[in-house]
């Protein structure tokens, strides 16, 4: 018998009003796979990643994890089940630690019911809940950062918290939404490395929407390809960069030499 695939969508369509943001999207990510969803601005991709995350519903069609469908299950049970998410503008608490924001989404994963101790500061952190912090920031490279207030970072490092952030929850698979954006090349590479090293040491499955087609290309093992909402190719990198349709549309390269 196959195995499932992690992620699943069968004819998902998303509209608002009268427009059409998604229509009839049908793709697979299988566990431990990076997958690449790119096209031109207003492709749909964040409307895609919003259906798959909870924070729209879907008109139409079916998203399946491992298999369950999702229809009408709440964002954070979404997450519990290991959908976690990053987005293009970087939320964050300003006011926290490095590790702070880390020792939050783990109480979060855990939901045992201890963060309202810790607003009363009742709730000492455990062995195991360090440990996972200290594992997660090892594994992106901002140990050397723990004790440092978020305000103090500039925009590449906080990138990287919010990265650590989502992987904090140990997602089976994690939606990255424009990592890159607002990335100097040397911040970009980082980005990517951590992305890389998530998926090939933990076994992490990726989806990455990403304007940056250079990173793409390093990153992931198949790529998606959306414009107007609707699917226009899929295949590795290098395949979909040589569609015709897909140079027309999203690269505008139709007829050049």
């Amino acid at each position: 018998m196959a195995e499932l695939p992690l992620l699943s969508l069968r004819s998902v369509a998303k509209s608002f009003g009268g427009v059409r943001a998604v229509s009839d999207i049908s793709f697979d990510v299988q566990a431990g796979e990076s997958v690449g969803l790119v096209g031109p601005n207003g492709a749909g991709k964040t409307t895609l990643f919003n259906c798959v995350c909870g924070q729209l519903r879907n008109d139409h069609g079916e998203i399946l994890f491992q298999g369950r469908l999702l229809e009408r299950l709440p964002t954070y049970k979404r997450a519990r089940l290991g959908i976690g998410r990053t987005y293009q503008r970087v939320e964050i608490f300003t006011d926290m630690s490095v590790r702070e924001h880390l020792l939050v989404a783990e109480r979060a994963r855990r939901g045992e019911g201890r963060l309202w101790k810790d607003l009363l500061n009742l709730s000492a952190p455990q062995r195991s809940e360090l440990d996972n912090i200290e594992a997660i920031m090892e594994l992106v490279g901002i140990t050397a950062l723990a004790d440092t207030s978020v305000n103090a970072l500039g925009l590449g490092h906080c990138r990287l918290v919010e990265l650590a952030r989502a992987l904090a929850g140990q997602p089976k698979i994690l939606l990255a939404d424009e990592p890159s954006s607002g990335l100097d090349i040397h911040e970009t590479a980082e980005v990517a490395k951590v992305l890389r090293t998530v998926q090939r040491e933990r076994g992490t499955a990726v989806l990455l929407v990403e304007h940056d087609l250079s990173m793409v290309g390093e990153v992931v093992d198949r790529t998606v390809v959306m414009d107007l909402g609707l699917l226009l190719a899929i295949g590795t990198f290098n395949e979909v960069m040589g569609n015709p349709a897909v140079r027309e549309a999203y690269l505008g390269q139709m007829g050049t030499s």
